[in-house]
């Protein structure tokens, strides 16, 4: 591959691994199916959470191609436990990347994860593909080919939200095809 379309999942009822789409998100999926038909894309991977899923579901069936599922892109659990400022924790992760609260993955780990799948996309012979996944592992891949992409800018995503990264030898370039 030479093009992969980073994407985060559309609008969805929770944060739980079984949370559907919103109405809203279903609408955001088809619109999303619309734009991304016209890209050439013959790969698609996603979180087998079920909100990333049911957004992939009209891209594939608008191309005509199978969604592949991948255990490495379901979000990044931040903590077992409840954690009332858990925006606190999660700017926290950013500042450490090594760091990790009660149960949870540390930034870099959720990261390498997500960055071998990454890398698995580059070595596969379709020239574009699409990766769907969740908001804060996708800020963490995004990070790894742009240091400066933190938390402020986790913040600015929005469901969904589609970057595309082009490669070109070893040299990886990123740009935010999506705006709400």
């Amino acid at each position: 591959m030479d093009l992969i379309y980073l994407i985060r999942h559309a609008k969805a009822e929770g944060q739980e691994p079984y949370a559907s789409l919103t109405d809203e998100g279903y609408k955001q999926a088809e619109k999303l199916a619309e734009v991304l038909s016209r890209c050439g894309i013959s790969y698609i991977v996603s979180s087998p959470w079920k909100r990333a899923v049911q957004t992939a579901v009209p891209l594939g069936a608008t191309i005509h191609q199978l969604i592949h599922t991948d255990e490495r892109l379901q979000e990044r659990v931040l903590s077992t436990r409840d954690l009332p400022d858990w925006m606190d924790v999660l700017k926290h992760t950013y500042d450490d990347v090594d760091w990790t609260a009660e149960g949870g993955e540390s930034s870099r780990t959720a990261a390498a994860r997500g960055l071998a799948l990454l890398e698995e996309c580059w070595q596969r012979p379709e020239t574009h593909g699409a990766v769907i996944t969740h908001g804060n592992l996708l800020s963490l891949m995004i990070r790894h080919y742009d240091p400066s992409f933190g938390y402020f800018e986790w913040k600015k995503l929005s469901n969904p939200d589609v970057y595309v990264l082009r490669r070109e030898r070893e040299m990886v370039t990123i740009q935010r095809l999506w705006r709400d």
